[in-house]
């Protein structure tokens, strides 16, 4: 049967993309199209069934070490049958999460939601009425369950800032972690996206308009370059928002809670750290 023998299991916003193409990359690994399945999550997907999930591993050449990456695995409350269905599926993964400045995290998956006409307006006012903005960045929350399931020994916790640090470093790191016996090598993407086309909005038919070749030509003869310039500049967000002095320190004393709860599961990772630039040693 065909099954993961890992899963980058988030976090939102931390990497994970960039992790899971690197992984991909490596000869002897194989990593899943799409990206992130999201099968023990998301309830349709789910509902397909065991079969077509393993489907999606059925490529993978004879000991390969097989991998999937899907952060909604790491997004409670608003998935609980996440680690239920999986543990009954799985007996011992190896789970990679990815963590960031919570913060940092917290005003990117906002800038996410902006750009999927989900979210809107005041950033503060967003953050009092969707919780999931505060409770994606709980990483001692969101892992503890995972811990405590298949054991810390099947869990590897990074920092994006530790793996834009040092990348080829963070990429052996976690080969090593997978057994992987074959030289790792780190190789620049393609294709990075950068921080103004995240920031682009997006609405209904957006793909048929935006992301169709024909529709591209046509816009492109039909349309002054300086209009289209002034239209895409009304979709995007021109500097990246600022939470209230207020609210960042209510932020930053929930999250400093956190990282004192996720030390003590992972209390010999001191490089944990480099992700809480607001911590002090004299709290």
């Amino acid at each position: 049967m065909a099954r993961p023998d890992f899963i980058i299991i988030g976090a939102m916003k931390c990497g994970t993309s960039t992790l899971a193409a690197q992984l991909g990359l490596q000869p002897g690994i194989f990593m899943t199209n799409p990206k992130e399945p999201n099968f023990f999550s998301n309830d349709a997907v789910f509902a397909q069934g065991q079969e077509w999930y393993e489907t999606l591993f059925a490529d993978a050449a004879d000991g390969d070490i097989k991998g999937e990456a899907s952060t909604h695995y790491t997004k409670l409350p608003t998935h609980p049958q996440t680690l239920a269905r999986m543990s009954q599926m799985l007996q011992s993964p190896k789970l990679i999460y990815l963590i960031r400045d919570p913060v940092a995290r917290a005003v990117s998956h906002y800038i996410h939601e902006w750009s999927m006409g989900v979210m809107s307006g005041d950033i503060d006012k967003a953050f009092a009425q969707h919780d999931a903005l505060v409770d994606y960045s709980l990483y001692a929350m969101q892992i503890a369950p995972y811990v405590k399931q298949f054991g810390k020994a099947n869990v590897l916790i990074l920092s994006l800032e530790r793996m834009k640090q040092a990348p080829p470093a963070t990429l052996d790191q976690v080969c090593e972690f997978l057994g992987y016996d074959g030289t790792a090598q780190w190789r620049e993407e393609s294709a990075q996206v950068n921080a103004s086309a995240e920031r682009t909005r997006r609405f209904p038919m957006h793909k048929l308009i935006f992301d169709n070749p024909v529709a591209t030509r046509l816009r492109r003869a039909l349309i002054p370059q300086a209009l289209r310039d002034r239209i895409k500049a009304a979709r995007q967000m021109q500097e990246r928002p600022e939470l209230s002095a207020g609210l960042r320190a209510s932020l930053e004393q929930r999250f400093a809670q956190d990282y004192d709860q996720l030390r003590q599961i992972f209390p010999e990772r001191d490089d944990l750290r480099a992700s809480y630039p607001f911590v002090t040693d004299d709290r």
